[in-house]
């Protein structure tokens, strides 16, 4: 840790902030530059911004020794920011709260070598409140807006309706096919229409599946096995065996040691996760490319990630994806019913783990899945 703030790069950031203001920039990708400048012009070994909601937090962007928990939900009576992250030295951690119009919107903190002076925390503070002046441009922050009850509601009967029709009508028409023209159809079209009406069966149960845990309040709605030590290697290679055959052929199971740690959580979630963010990943990259699946550990955690090589993510989409209905412009792909995302969130979070997406060097998405270790 510098002895004091590097006030030269402060200043060439504060710049460069102020110009993508100026310019009509805000939302998630300007906040990270804001947390980038807190951990340069700091000298710390990272920063994080945990962005505040009715009766939580989340940490919404997060460098350096912080990485791993990017997507944690952080309740703030009870998780301090400094114990996150093992290895992290309650007393080296400086944390200001971000403020609009006198509305608590988040908090930002640094991790120092050494205790903080009053230098280090007149720095953060004025950070802080450019963090705060972000919120009140209302462009792209705070990352999930809540929806109002009503149009919740609405958005529920319209999604359902629209996304239970499609694969009805195609297993009703396939299925009308071969009992109304059985002999005319020959060995291999009654092949073919047997294997699309499976392929849509299987949609089908997963779409209800979404539906039925969107709606629920209840615990252990989907995925509710006892939690315990399992062995997440070997779970994942079971789930990619489930998966449809065109995308388990696309799955390429990259890095998985078989020496790693046990898990803490339900087993049986992990087919579901992966399912979600294989499929995810499989709509919005081209059918000649790869999705790639690594696991790994560290002190605290098990994670695992899935990384494809498509159109990517936009950094101010990268916590909306996980709204609950929330669409991106798919382009030519086909978008789904919106709560994919949203399911594998839940379920990572009843297992106290989390999960975060990031644009992926040279193109694409990666989605990682942290779990408690055992």
């Amino acid at each position: 840790m510098p002895d004091r703030p590097d006030y030269a790069a402060l200043t060439r950031g504060q710049v460069a902030l102020l110009g993508r203001l100026d310019a009509g920039e805000a939302g998630l990708s300007v906040l990270q530059q804001v947390v980038g400048l807190a951990e340069e012009s700091l000298g710390a070994e990272g920063a994080v911004f945990v962005e505040a909601a009715a009766d939580h937090g989340r940490i919404i962007v997060a460098t350096g020794v912080w990485a791993p928990a990017l997507g944690r939900r952080v309740d703030p009576r009870s998780d301090p920011v400094a114990d996150l992250v093992e290895g992290v030295d309650t007393r080296h951690v400086l944390g200001a709260r971000c403020h609009h119009r006198g509305r608590a919107v988040g908090s930002l903190h640094v991790c120092l070598g050494s205790a903080p002076t009053p230098e280090f925390s007149a720095v953060l503070e004025l950070l802080s409140g450019l963090a705060g002046r972000l919120y009140g441009l209302n462009a792209g922050l705070p990352a999930h807006d809540e929806p109002e009850p009503d149009a919740d509601r609405d958005l529920w009967v319209a999604v359902t309706s629209h996304e239970l029709r499609t694969p009805v009508t195609v297993i009703k028409g396939y299925a009308d096919t071969l009992t109304n023209h059985w002999e005319s159809l020959g060995e291999p079209g009654r092949r073919e229409a047997v294997r699309v009406i499976g392929t849509r069966a299987g949609e089908l149960a997963r779409l209800v599946d979404r539906l039925l845990f969107a709606a629920s309040e209840q615990e252990g709605a989907v995925g509710a096995s006892p939690a315990g030590p399992f062995d997440l290697v070997e779970a994942l290679r079971e789930a990619a065996g489930t998966l449809p055959g065109d995308l388990r052929r696309r799955l390429v199971l990259s890095h998985m040691p078989e020496d790693l740690p046990k898990a803490y959580g339900s087993r049986d979630s992990i087919a579901t996760i992966l399912t979600e963010l294989a499929t995810n990943a499989e709509k919005y990259s081209e059918p000649d490319t790869t999705v790639e699946v690594c696991a790994g550990a560290d002190d605290d955690t098990l994670r695992f990630r899935v990384s494809d090589r498509g159109t990517g993510i936009a950094p101010e989409h990268v916590e909306h994806a996980f709204d609950r209905y929330w669409q991106a412009d798919s382009g030519h792909h086909r978008a789904g019913a919106g709560l994919g995302l949203y399911l594998v969130r839940r379920l990572a979070e009843r297992q106290n783990g989390w999960v975060s997406l990031r644009p992926r060097e040279g193109g694409g998405t990666v989605a990682e899945v942290r779990l408690p270790r055992a």
